[in-house]
């Protein structure tokens, strides 16, 4: 009972701090110069659009009548009070995913975000689960082997990948096996998340071709958490290793690998399961900056384009839908520490 009330309390909570959240970033878009407002008025005097300064905004806007900017701020819904903007956005435009995209005013926020969103889903699971399949296994060696030769050649590795900055490492890549220097290897595509005649391939050519196209971003996206969580793992084991309870199983004639899996390995998870609960925002994972080097179709390279673009109902679209699952992706980390470890209290906490 007293866990079930923990848990009831932290997803109520989750209203209140959505609402913050939202609340702050539609109060902050509304003051940054470049909207959608200043955009039309450059385009009526045939000037750029996105990311234009705000002097030739305001050289735009002198230009243009009184009546047209009013016009204007009618049609984008700047005419109303700030607080009834906010709750349309929030009620009647289901968290703005039934507004229509600035860049793209034929398509709904949610359009634009659904078409990307398998794409990111596929590259932040195989991430997610690549990282914590081979992560979780090589801290285990590491600490059974500690101080040893696999356990300093394989620190040194690590280390220097997770030194390279996940950018770099993916234009190194490309250079050396897609074919962008004429004089290295040609063996992986360089772009795209799959090729241009997918459609014509079999079942099995599909598989093959998505996992040509997903092994260097993967492989990117997981070197920055590779090194941090292979060491946690092998920090907790030891910790573990090193209490009074695995001598005593120790002293009743237990094996390793039984002392290992039987006792230690449930305890040893405890520090890394505060990660599981990412699995609900794995569809933005993936890198903003790997997805522009690989040239991915995904959430990240969507919600940059936004920003660049101010494109405000597709940006807030996306940061309310990442903050939902960011929120209760928390609340699911805490679940799985009770999975772990039932003994676990949340007595006087949430």
């Amino acid at each position: 009972m007293e866990r079930l009330d923990y848990f009831i309390r932290r997803l109520l909570l989750i209203v209140p701090t959505f609402i913050g959240i939202t609340f702050l970033c539609f109060t902050v878009i509304q003051f940054v110069p470049g909207g959608p407002v200043e955009q039309a008025l450059m385009r009526m005097r045939g000037g750029g659009v996105g990311g234009e300064s705000a002097a030739t905004a305001s050289e735009a806007s002198a230009a243009i009548s009184a009546e047209q900017r009013e016009a204007l701020r009618r049609h984008f819904g700047f005419d109303q009070p700030f607080l009834r903007r906010y709750w349309r956005w929030l009620a009647h435009d289901r968290v703005g995913m039934r507004m229509a995209s600035y860049k793209f005013p034929n398509k709904s926020a949610w359009a634009l975000i659904s078409e990307r969103f398998p794409v990111s889903l596929v590259f932040g699971i195989t991430g997610f689960l690549l990282t914590y399949l081979i992560c979780v296994p090589l801290g285990m060696l590491k600490a059974l082997r500690h101080g040893g030769v696999f356990d300093i050649a394989s620190s040194v590795i690590v280390f220097v990948g997770y030194a390279i900055p996940a950018f770099a490492l993916g234009m190194l890549l490309k250079m050396l096996l897609c074919g962008t220097v004429e004089s290295m290897w040609d063996i992986l595509p360089a772009t795209g998340f799959h090729s241009a005649n997918f459609a014509d391939m079999t079942l099995a050519g599909k598989a093959l071709d998505i996992f040509r196209h997903m092994l260097l971003p993967v492989l990117c996206y997981m070197v920055g958490s590779f090194a941090v969580l292979t060491l946690l793992m092998k920090n907790s084991l030891l910790e573990q290793i090193n209490s009074d309870y695995v001598r005593t199983v120790y002293a009743k004639g237990a094996g390793t690998w039984r002392v290992l899996l039987g006792h230690v390995l449930r305890n040893a998870l405890i520090p890394i399961a505060t990660g599981f609960g990412s699995v609900l925002t794995l569809m933005f994972a993936g890198s903003v900056i790997i997805e522009r080097v690989f040239e991915i179709p995904g959430m990240g390279s969507l919600s940059m384009e936004a920003i660049i673009g101010r494109d405000y109902p597709v940006f807030m679209g996306v940061l309310a839908l990442t903050s939902i699952l960011g929120l209760l992706g928390n609340v699911l980390s805490d679940f799985c520490y009770v999975l772990i470890d039932p003994r676990i209290s949340f007595k006087g906490n949430g």
